[in-house]
């Protein structure tokens, strides 16, 4: 058996998030969240995409490309059950895997053929960092790929989990009006590591390039100051 298999990089996604910290914990989180998938020059051939444009939804298959480690531990410990338990890898979806690959189902918001990059995808509800290679991509089969009824393991107790966000309007008008709903739902997903809790802590996240700075306390997240980086 071979011990290695050789994959290509064959596009990158640009999104909001110049570094991990902030990024939705899965896909589909924010809706409003858009990227857009840019392919490498041997593949923007537009045979390639013919009839993608007929799915509303892709797996992308993506590289942890920033969670790339010499060595794999048979268990993580989920930011969601507060950083101390631990639980096996394959029962997760932490990056830090045998292989760092990430799968991700987005929305397909068109495909739009750009003068010099040919063909590029508009997607929304991308949870990858700006500058992610793409392995692969297929179409998404609601078909087969939906299962409504499968139970979620211990993750089944943040289904739904959301902060309130308090935005002062001087503060809003600072994000350009296309950037404000995903802003939103961003930090109402709570972009803290799940084992902070110091209501005194001021945290910074970098969005569309901008810096914000917030607090959060009893559920309420606080955005405290907006500033372009």
């Amino acid at each position: 058996m071979q011990s290695s298999i050789p994959m290509k990089i064959i596009a990158t996604l640009h999104g909001a998030f110049p570094t991990k910290f902030g990024i939705p914990r899965q896909s589909g989180l924010v809706e409003d969240l858009e990227a857009t998938v840019v392919f490498e020059p041997e593949y923007r051939n537009p045979d390639a995409l013919r009839g993608l444009e007929g799915f509303s939804h892709l797996w992308l298959i993506w590289s942890f490309s920033q969670a790339i480690r010499p060595h794999w531990s048979p268990t993580v410990r989920p930011p969601r059950l507060g950083g101390n338990t631990r639980m096996g890898v394959f029962a997760t979806r932490s990056p830090f895997r045998p292989n760092p690959i990430g799968l991700s189902s987005v929305r397909l918001k068109g495909i739009v053929q750009h003068p010099t990059l040919g063909p590029v995808l508009h997607v929304a509800g991308a949870d990858l960092m700006d500058g992610t290679p793409i392995f692969d991509i297929k179409p998404y089969l609601p078909y087969t790929d939906a299962h409504p009824q499968a139970s979620s393991g211990f993750t089944a107790d943040y289904e739904g989990y959301h902060l309130t966000v308090r935005f002062p309007e001087d503060l809003l008008k600072k994000v350009p009006p296309e950037k404000q709903a995903a802003l939103r739902g961003v930090l109402a997903q709570d972009p803290r590591p799940s084992y902070q809790e110091d209501p005194t802590r001021v945290y910074g996240m970098a969005f569309g390039g901008l810096e914000v700075k917030f607090s959060v306390q009893d559920g309420v997240l606080t955005v405290l100051s907006v500033e372009k980086l």
